[in-house]
């Protein structure tokens, strides 16, 4: 049984998130604000959590910072539901980590859909990880990957595609158009030589895992790691 941790301080929309997941076979774990929801999750290691981001004590961005710093909970996927809809405050979740971002009123078919893509992908990446146990790819600088034949621009796009992030959530972490993210993905895979996003993330993984492997031989240096 998959289980889901719903962090939010509203006593009724906590109840109906609650109500509706178990109702859907999820096993849910509820907290009633930040610090709480981070004491849960370390403690159960939910597979998906579901976040406010308005909350005394601490809000949804501290507990999203908090959770992406422990090794054990760093890859559970982390939804926010929010009644703060503007595009910086999208942004903001987006550079911070979380996986997906929902505005207040969201219905069932809306937060459960958001879930199960969550699930899906996760398995997804589990089973690729287990399939490239040695690659191992370092996502912190795009720079490797203009050694592709790409401009600065379209190695960022390329570089968040590596990481499964779709062309929405690209365009607002990059601040820019969705159309924006199309035309240049569409440079990448004409200078490529690829025809979709699966064929571009692997020769991104290729580039960004030498890179580590370079970092870390007999020859490196501390601190060489991450630097292009």
């Amino acid at each position: 049984m998959k289980t889901i941790l719903v962090i939010e301080d509203e006593v009724e929309t906590l109840k109906n998130l609650v109500l509706m997941l178990e109702m859907e076979g999820f096993k849910a774990f509820s907290a009633a604000h930040g610090r709480i929801g981070i004491e849960v999750a370390r403690r159960e290691l939910p597979d998906v959590i579901v976040c406010d981001i308005s909350m005394p004590e601490l809000d949804g961005y501290g507990v999203l910072e908090a959770l992406r710093a422990d090794e054990a909970t760093g890859s559970i996927p982390f939804i926010f539901l929010s009644a703060k809809g503007d595009k910086k405050d999208l942004r903001r979740g987006m550079n911070l980590g979380a996986d997906d971002y929902l505005t207040k009123p969201a219905g069932a078919e809306e937060v459960l859909a958001a879930i199960h893509s969550r699930l899906e992908r996760r398995h997804r990446n589990e089973r690729a990880t287990l399939q490239r146990a040695e690659v191992r790819p370092d996502f912190s600088s795009a720079v490797p990957l203009v050694a592709l034949g790409l401009t600065p621009r379209e190695a960022e796009v390329l570089l968040w595609v590596a990481q499964g992030k779709s062309n929405s959530e690209i365009a607002t972490v990059l601040g820019c158009a969705e159309n924006t993210v199309k035309v240049h993905l569409a440079r990448v895979f004409e200078k490529l030589g690829v025809e979709n996003r699966n064929a571009a993330s692997l020769l991104a993984l290729d580039v960004l895992s030498r890179v580590v492997a370079r970092a870390s031989g007999p020859d490196s240096k501390p601190g060489e790691r991450g630097r292009a």
